[in-house]
């Protein structure tokens, strides 16, 4: 008996599951007892990139989520409306979901994991981080059994694509962003990208698996690429590194040196000043890569495509085939007391409580600084004095050369609690021969 599955969808990741699904040979033989049910489209008359029953196309999608017959129900739509309330609808008549929607899922996962667990069924979204990486199910299956420490990725390729561009030519990002959009790597309005909104989504979802907890996105720290000119690109290679948009969730460790539930979390996006040597250093291009690191596994990298039709479909329908499986063995499992059947928790999201997210103010980190002044005597002795008012201590300070007359000089660091480093820099600030254009986090 085959199972059903509705698609929401038939766009570039639609096209791209519908394909998969469509020409099962060579894959797993669990892909031979799926059958494509209905396809919900906006238009019936548009061209479609894949060839299906004219009689499986409906635009009336509310009826997908409503048939009997559907197993499964793969949202590939996009958006946050109707996107969660088709999910949430779906889950209520008991059809199980995959999701390609990181969006829906960052802002709307309490709703949607709340009624999933309450109607026994599941939501995967393997699909909804870094494309086509398996990152989702090895956080919940093959790294279960480890502390985790850190998450820190790539995890947007139009921002790598446009950095790894800047650094390679020297250009600047306007007119990188414009060779970008007309290569079809950047949106026409590109703001969820380049501004790290994308990836505040991503890193929100990773932290809560890997962390067991809820994050709210709204306490989430997003800072974009924008501010990044050549210019800094030029200095942090001078320096041996290189400028990649970072998103990362780190365990806060107590003053007892122990970890636990009750710790605060880092969850964060911002452009980071990368050695060369960090492993994250030669992700180039339009490329993801998620660093985890674990007790007792150490660091482990993910690596590939983080986008496109191949990719994304690939992690759609593997989704799709986990609960395939487990549908298999038993159609529904072993029934609670309550008769919902029950869930494996390797792959459920049970997680009720909020992770605790320590403000950016707190974060303890490297900096680095391009400060524009009057080439005047003591200007780097005035510097200094106005860090070390506020515990800042420098690792180095050069004075790079000249810009419109005036000095420029670049300063980095040791580890410091942002809100020192703040203070400083508005003390600075003060000083009419003084300016700070541009300012960056050191990893």
């Amino acid at each position: 008996m085959a199972f059903k599955v509705g698609l929401l969808g038939l766009g570039t990741v639609g096209s791209g599951t519908a394909e998969i699904l469509l020409n099962p040979a060579q894959r797993h033989p669990l892909l031979q007892e799926l059958e494509i049910h209905r396809v919900g489209v906006r238009s019936l008359a548009k061209p479609r990139a894949v060839e299906l029953p004219a009689e499986t196309l409906t635009t009336d999608v509310e009826s997908i989520v409503a048939d009997p017959e559907i197993d499964i129900v793969v949202e590939v739509m996009g958006g946050l409306e109707p996107a969660r309330s088709l999910m949430l609808k779906a889950i209520a008549n008991g059809k199980h979901v995959v999701t390609a929607n990181k969006a829906a899922i960052a802002r709307f996962g309490d709703e949607i994991f709340t009624a999933a667990n309450e109607a026994g069924v599941y939501v995967l979204l393997e699909a909804a981080v870094a494309g086509g990486i398996p990152v989702i199910e090895p956080l919940k299956q093959s790294l279960c059994a480890n502390r985790i420490h850190s998450i820190t990725g790539i995890v947007n390729g139009t921002t790598n694509y446009i950095l790894s561009r800047m650094q390679t030519e020297g250009s600047n990002f306007e007119t990188v962003l414009a060779d970008a959009q007309q290569l079809g790597y950047a949106e026409a309005d590109p703001t969820a990208d380049v501004d790290g909104l994308d990836a505040a989504d991503k890193i929100a979802i990773l932290a809560s698996l890997a962390f067991g907890g809820r994050i709210k996105l709204a306490e989430v720290y997003c800072e974009g690429i924008r501010p990044v000119s050549a210019t800094d690109i030029a200095y942090a290679e001078k320096l041996g590194f290189v400028i990649k948009l970072l998103a990362t969730a780190k365990r806060e460790i107590s003053a007892g040196g122990e970890s636990g539930p009750a710790d605060q979390l880092q969850v964060r996006v911002h452009p980071t000043l990368v050695p060369k040597v960090h492993p994250l250093a030669s992700v180039n291009g339009v490329y993801n890569a998620i660093l985890i690191e674990g007790d007792p596994v150490g660091q482990v990298m993910f690596f590939g495509p983080g986008a496109g039709a191949g990719p994304t479909a690939s992690a759609v329908v593997s989704d799709i085939l986990n609960i395939a499986a487990i549908l298999k063995v038993g159609r529904g499992g072993i029934l609670q007391a309550n008769g919902k059947p029950l869930l494996d928790p390797l792959l459920a999201y049970s997680h009720q409580h909020y992770c605790a997210i320590a403000p950016i103010e707190e974060l303890v980190t490297r900096f680095y600084a391009r400060v524009l002044t009057q080439d005047n005597p003591g200007v780097i002795g005035k510097l200094g004095t106005c860090f070390g008012n506020h515990n800042v201590s420098l690792e180095s300070v050069v004075q790079i050369g000249l810009q419109d007359d005036r000095a420029e000089i670049v300063v980095i660091t040791h580890y410091v609690q942002e809100r020192n480093f703040r203070q400083a820099l508005e003390e600075i600030g003060s000083f009419e021969s003084l300016t700070v254009p541009s300012v960056l986090r050191v990893l």
